[in-house]
């Protein structure tokens, strides 16, 4: 048992031994962003409930951008969390900009699960209504919704917005978790 507890701490301990984990002090960032993915697959559970996906989605535009307040929340409880346990109560300005950077870093490598968790799961027709809104209502040519609303260019989107979104939110947010 000794020879392979050695075996263990010389090449394995990256993996088990979560007291040696350089990633250790990562583990609030990467807990609220797996959190913000979980409540981004929420709301989109709850926007395809009441109707926002298919006999609502002439709203859907409008009302998708609340997602803005639970978004920001998870920002801001993160940042005090670190203040609180990573940084004994004080956190200066970049300390917590990089604490949204790192969540942001996080969400962004977890947005192509979601985007497939969402439109092939959750509410798979989305495309299909989307594309169907947009062509009845003089919005797009049926070539311009199929080349907009589709996977791949979800994909895109989601894979650019989240950065964009992730930098402003941790750059305000960190501004108002400053305490020294």
């Amino acid at each position: 048992m000794r020879h392979l507890y050695g075996y263990r701490r010389k090449y394995l301990w990256p993996i088990f031994d979560v007291k040696e984990q350089p990633m250790k002090e990562y583990t609030i960032e990467i807990k609220w962003g797996v959190i913000f993915a979980i409540m981004g697959l929420a709301w989109m559970f709850i926007e395809r409930s009441v109707g926002l996906h298919d006999d609502l989605i002439a709203h859907h535009a409008t009302y998708t951008n609340l997602i803005a307040i639970p978004a920001i929340a998870i920002y801001v409880f993160a940042l005090l969390e670190k203040r609180r346990v990573y940084y004994q109560g004080k956190m200066t300005y970049w300390q917590g900009f990089k604490t949204g950077l790192l969540i942001t870093l996080v969400v962004t490598i977890l947005t192509p699960l979601t985007q497939w968790i969402t439109l092939s799961i959750i509410t798979p027709q989305y495309f299909e209504n989307v594309i169907a809104y947009a062509v009845e209502n003089g919005k797009m040519t049926q070539q311009e919704a199929n080349a907009y609303f589709n996977l791949k260019s979800y994909m895109i989107q989601s894979l650019l917005g989240a950065p964009i979104m992730g930098i402003v939110t941790s750059g305000i947010v960190a501004a108002f978790t400053v305490k020294k």
